[in-house]
């Protein structure tokens, strides 16, 4: 898999670029936001996806990275992975909001690391999920959930989510009212078993509640999981 390495700290990027290598991976590194946007551009333009995901550290000296998240995900759908100090929900959601599909907050565990990225390559990777009807799409009260197209609309106006964000709505609305545990969750939305995507979790539901302004749809149940609560008609 290609992967683009965004970080500055020439010692810190050969060092994580060593262990990506002994893992199979193909980097490319760029030191800035600038670099990493060229980085993208050529494939982009074609429609092609110029690597399998971009690791993005935050801390970059020509731009922000959250601005370099968003103009990366206006050319592609590349999974983008925020590498951050920023360790509050707020900063995290944030950054979801631009289009990150994950977040590792430093210092970080070099297993976790590669346990993100594999978990957002496996859930984008082509022809693993069957293309749900043309005609498909859920309903409950103002939110339509389009399955098809993947699009989420409240009272009529689009929203826009992230992948995981849409998958993990998509899995409650399919059986409203119904708890769903946490680990099932995470097996199903992250594919994966590993524990430390709990935290992620968390901060995904509370991405969902702001960007539906309901912060009642998606209720907790303490000890359990999460469940989706259908809007009265």
């Amino acid at each position: 898999m290609r992967l683009l390495l965004v970080e500055d700290d020439d010692h810190v990027a050969a060092a994580l670029s060593a262990v990506l290598a002994r893992h199979g991976f193909s980097v490319t590194h760029a030191r800035n936001g600038e670099e990493a946007l060229q980085a993208v551009l050529p494939a982009a333009a074609e429609g092609k996806a110029p690597f399998g995901v971009v690791l993005l550290d935050l801390g970059l000296p020509d731009q922000d990275g959250y601005q370099v998240c968003g103009k990366i995900r206006k050319l592609t759908s590349t999974p983008v992975i925020m590498v951050t100090a920023r360790s509050d929900v707020r900063s995290r959601i944030h950054g979801l909001n631009l289009g990150a599909d994950d977040y590792v907050v430093k210092p970080y565990d070099t297993g976790e690391l590669l346990a993100r990225i594999h978990a957002v390559s496996r859930r984008t990777a082509p022809g693993e999920e069957a293309a749900p009807a043309a005609d498909s799409a859920l309903r409950l009260g103002a939110v339509t959930i389009e399955l098809a197209t993947r699009r989420v609309s409240v009272e009529g106006i689009a929203v826009q989510l992230t992948r995981k964000e849409f998958d993990l709505l998509a899995l409650l609305a399919q059986r409203p009212g119904v708890v769903f545990r946490r680990e099932q969750i995470i097996s199903e939305v992250w594919r994966t078993s590993w524990e430390g995507t709990g935290r992620t979790l968390e901060v995904h539901v509370a991405s969902l509640r702001s960007k539906l302004r309901m912060p009642a749809l998606i209720e907790t149940v303490r000890g359990v999981g999460y469940r989706l609560v259908a809007p009265a008609a």
